[in-house]
């Protein structure tokens, strides 16, 4: 069902199907839902959309996007010591 979802949503946009990578944008959203917050993912689904849109590589933007999901601590020190695993819910 996911599957024809997608091509529908696809033909509704304009948008080539092959350019979607839609276990980039899952593998995302679970990243960002798991090391930052539920609420997080479809926004920052969003946004790397937007990014590419803009031009930015897909896979560039979206483990960029990972590393930062991966890292994030809530009290605002967004650094980590080397080695030290990302905190997640």
């Amino acid at each position: 069902m996911l599957e024809e979802w997608i091509d529908a949503v696809c033909l509704e946009l304009g948008l080539e199907r092959r350019e979607i990578d839609r276990d980039l944008v899952l593998d995302l959203a679970r990243d960002v839902a798991h090391g930052v917050a539920r609420p997080g993912a479809p926004l920052t689904t969003y946004l790397l959309g937007l990014a590419v849109g803009r031009g930015t590589p897909a896979r560039d933007a979206a483990a960029r996007l990972t590393e930062m999901a991966e890292g994030w601590r809530p009290d605002g020190d967004r650094t980590r010591e080397a080695g030290e695993p990302g905190e997640r819910d």
